[in-house]
Formats: structure tokens, C-alpha cells, sequence
């Protein structure tokens, strides 16, 4: 494989110490709201472990149990993986930018950009699949960059493993692919493409995910129900707040950044070779576009374009006078750290998070649970102790009934039941569960009391925060009985989205 001749000597001390503040922060904050709804989810279902499940592949729950088993079953312990993460994506960008030429300054200046990027904060800050999914697109293109510059054909076969393992954990890579092999195609480095070592990469790739594509072909593709659905009910909305997105999430304040860097990739002499990259993004973009995607999926190829935008910034700096470009730079930095940190970590009170979560809403998922499992509670001793043998609790969402796992044995609360995603895979309930079901659903779902007989509204979701999030609001109701044996009912409670 070829070496690293010709390319900066990785800055690996100020990069260390970026990375070090960071995990440090994020560390310090892991446990100040509470766990995000997904991860409550994740939480159960690594107690289900599989090659897949109905909305995603195996590896986040997995790693999710993992850090869990080594650190605790806290938020800061599920979170410790996440930080992980983050500071790995910080490196990588890093490294991407010596790639592409940068010295030590653009290293530097490249770790502190990913650092106050708020796509990177809320991402290393939980733990979610598209966690691990920019780790894993952030190796792809710092691959790609090593191919596309020594053009040694065997980094195909690392390509390949690191997309094989993207799809063990989030189908979106193929998008990423399918923009890189668009570039190359644009470009005179289609010359790549005509190599065996590209057919070892797509083996290795196979070989990597084919547990899980196995399962999703045996269980009739339900990952993609899930798409389709997410797309219907989501997609004009993506679309709409595509580019406004693609401006405030990564920061608004490194915007000069990342078009530096894609000017720099289109204009180049000494970057012709990386040319690809700049062809990747409008075709991830137009991707996005087309299939209604959310927006921060082009937001990986961003992070590259900020890497390439360093070394001309760093440029602009030296060619300044009397250090005001250097302050310029400094001050922007603290701006784009300091805003992006109030939108994606936690550091305001929860009832403080309105005009955040209008740009980030899932500020607002990671507080309340608690007080849910309380009302829930409290609703349940309606019922006769006589009765609760029989009983059953149902929830609309895996939000909810991962709540209720978590913190319902300690109200002496039975294990929660959901048709929502792969919980549906994890009932139903017994058939001699025959008694009163005690229903949490948010407002808008009252379809699912049609399936039970004389219910009635005994109480509603307060999180006490004056915190307007999904579950604010609720209704707990409770009925008499399923109007059917569970066994034949449960098709009909199977949600997809």
C-alpha cells in the first residue's frame, strides 16, 4: 500500500488537545437532560440482539449495549461510545485536510472547525445511528482521498470493508457511493474504475453487510417500508429546508470555510486529482433532493469541503497585517462553537429549548421521560390490584414504551408493549392477558383505542418543564379490554412510521 511521501506531518499534538476540550465538554454534559427517545429504543433492543431490525441494521444497538455493559446504564455511560465517535470524526477531518495538503495549521484549524460544527456536537453529544454513520462516510472519503491522490487501486478493498460496515449500520452510505462514483465517472479518474481491486472492494463490502441484507430479504425488505414511509410524511418539508439546513446546522459561521474549500477543489491545478469531491456534493445534494431525504445527509461531504477550505484560510491569515485576520478567524471559531453548542448540547433548562428546537428538535426528545413513567404510573393504580395480572400496557411509539422499560420497574410497572418499529417483533402479549389495557398515545392517535372496548381518558403526559415536545401532552387512557385475543389483533397495531 503506498505510503504517506510528499504529504504534511500530521499535527498530531494541537489535534490531540482540540480533541481532548472536546470529549472533555461532551463528557461533562452527557448526563444533564436525560436519554434521547432513540436511545431508549437502542437500549431495548440490544437486549434483542439480531442481524437486524425493522428500521435499521444491528450496529448501533449493538455498540449501544456494548458501552452500556462497560460504563453503566446512564446516559453518560450509553454516551461514553458517542464521544468516541465524535472525536474519531474530529481526527478524520483532520486527517482529510493534510490529505488534500494541509499543513499544520490546517490540520489544526480543520479539528477546530469539525469541533464547532453543530452537525458534529449533537452527534458526539448522543448516541444515534447517524453517529456512527459519519464516522464511517468521514473514513470512506479519507480513503477515497488516498486512492484518488497515489491511485494504488488496492485502497479499494478497505473502501469496500468501511462501506460494508456503513451498511451494517445505516443504508444511507450508498448514497455517499453512489456520489463518489458519479464524481469519478465526471472525471479523468474514471481510470480507477477499471481495476480488479474495485471487484475485491465490492466482495469485501458484500462479505461485511451480508448478514444483515440477508435478514432484511427474509423479513420482505421492511427497512424500506420504513423509507418510503418517512419520505411520504417528511419529504416536501426536507425539500423545503434543504438549503436553510445546510447553512445553520453545520454553522453559519463556517460557511466561508467549506466554500473556500469547494472553490479550492473546483479550481485547483494541484488538486485536479481530487476533483471527484467536488463533483460528490451536488449529486449528494440532488440525491437528498430527489428522494426527499433529510438535509444533514449531504452534511458529510460538507465537513470535507471545510477541510479543504483550511489551507486557503490559513493562506488569507499569513497575508494579513498586524493579526486582525487571526482574530477574525479566532472570533469566528468561538461564534460557530458557542452557537452550535447552545442548539445541540445541553446547556440551557429544559423549559428554555422553544426556539431551539425549531432547529434542532431533538434538544426537546431527551427530556420528560421520567415524569411520563410517573403519569403512567399514576394511571395504573387505577386499576384493581385483582385485575393487573391481566393487564397490559400499550404504548403509540418506541419513545414511550422505551421509557417505560427503563423506568417502570421501578414504579412496580410491567414490561411495556408497542406495535411501533421492532417492538411489534418483540410481542404481542399473551393471549390470557385478557384484562384492562392501559394506553399511552399522543394527541392525533386515537385510532388505536378502536381496537379495545370501553375506554376512557384517566390522565395526560405533563413533563412539568413547560417543555413543548412530542410527548407533552399525551393522552393515558384506559380500557376495559382488547377487543380481540392479542394473537390476532397485533397484526393490526404493527407501525412502520
Amino acid at each position: 500500500m503506498s505510503t504517506d511521501r510528499g504529504l504534511p506531518a500530521f499535527a498530531a499534538g494541537p489535534v490531540g488537545a482540540v480533541v481532548a476540550g472536546l470529549a472533555v465538554v461532551l463528557t461533562a454534559l452527557s448526563g444533564r437532560y436525560g436519554f434521547h427517545r432513540d436511545e431508549l429504543y437502542f437500549l431495548v433492543a440490544g437486549r434483542h440482539p439480531d442481524w437486524g431490525y425493522v428500521d435499521q441494521p444491528p450496529l448501533t444497538p449493538l455498540l449501544a449495549r456494548l458501552s452500556t455493559a462497560v460504563f453503566g446504564e446512564s446516559p453518560a455511560g450509553l454516551r461514553v461510545i458517542a464521544t468516541l465517535a465524535g472525536a474519531g470524526i474530529v481526527v478524520l477531518v483532520a486527517m482529510i485536510a493534510r490529505e488534500l495538503g494541509g499543513g499544520r495549521a490546517a490540520q489544526t484549524l480543520a479539528a477546530c472547525c469539525a469541533t464547532a460544527s453543530g452537525y458534529v456536537l449533537v452527534l458526539g453529544h448522543m448516541v444515534s445511528t447517524a453517529t456512527f454513520d459519519l464516522l464511517c462516510w468521514m473514513t470512506i472519503c479519507w480513503l477515497a482521498l488516498r486512492l484518488l491522490r497515489t491511485r494504488d487501486t488496492r485502497w479499494w478493498v478497505p473502501l469496500g470493508a468501511v462501506t460494508g460496515l456503513g451498511l451494517q449500520n445505516k443504508y444511507l452510505v450508498l448514497l455517499l457511493v453512489a456520489a463518489l462514483l458519479a464524481g469519478l465517472l465526471l472525471t479523468e479518474q474514471r481510470v480507477l474504475l477499471r481495476s480488479r481491486w474495485l471487484l475485491a472492494g465490492i466482495a469485501a463490502a458484500a462479505v461485511v453487510a451480508a448478514p444483515n441484507l440477508w435478514w432484511q430479504s427474509t423479513h420482505d425488505w421492511p427497512q424500506l417500508t420504513v423509507a418510503r414511509g418517512i419520505s411520504s410524511d417528511d419529504g416536501g418539508e426536507n425539500r423545503a429546508m434543504f438549503v436553510p439546513l445546510q447553512l445553520l446546522q453545520l454553522s453559519p459561521f463556517l460557511v466561508p470555510v467549506w466554500v473556500a474549500g469547494l472553490v479550492r477543489l473546483w479550481r485547483s491545478p494541484d488538486l485536479r486529482w481530487a476533483r471527484p469531491l467536488a463533483f460528490a456534493y451536488p449529486v449528494l445534494a440532488a440525491l437528498v433532493l430527489v428522494t426527499g431525504g433529510k438535509p444533514y445527509y449531504a452534511l458529510s461531504l460538507l465537513l470535507v469541503m471545510t477541510a479543504a477550505g483550511c489551507e486557503p484560510v490559513i493562506a488569507w491569515v499569513r497575508r494579513g497585517r498586524g493579526g486582525v485576520r487571526r482574530v477574525l478567524v479566532a472570533t469566528g471559531l468561538v461564534l460557530a462553537f458557542a452557537s452550535s453548542a447552545v442548539i445541540t448540547l445541553p446547556v440551557l433548562p429544559p423549559g428554555g429549548l422553544g426556539p431551539v428546537q425549531a432547529i434542532n428538535k431533538e434538544q426537546g426528545e431527551q427530556a420528560g421521560w421520567p415524569q411520563l413513567v410517573t403519569d403512567v404510573a399514576d394511571a395504573w393504580d387505577r386499576i384493581p390490584a385483582a385485575e393487573r395480572s391481566r393487564a397490559v400496557i400499550l404504548t403509540s411509539n418506541y419513545g414511550q414504551a422505551g421509557a417505560l422499560d427503563r423506568y417502570g420497574p421501578g414504579h412496580g410497572l410491567p414490561a411495556p408493549y408497542s406495535g411501533h418499529m421492532s417492538f411489534a417483533d418483540w410481542g404481542p402479549p399473551p393471549d390470557s392477558a385478557d384484562g384492562p389495557v392501559l394506553l399511552v398515545h399522543q394527541a392525533g392517535g386515537a385510532a388505536l383505542e378502536r381496537a379495545f372496548t370501553g375506554c376512557r381518558e384517566v390522565g395526560r403526559v405533563d413533563n412539568g418543564l413547560d417543555l413543548d415536545n412530542e410527548e407533552q401532552g399525551s393522552l393515558i387512557v384506559l380500557c376495559s379490554s382488547p377487543s380481540r385475543p392479542w394473537s390476532t389483533l397485533w397484526p393490526s397495531l404493527r407501525q412502520f412510521y
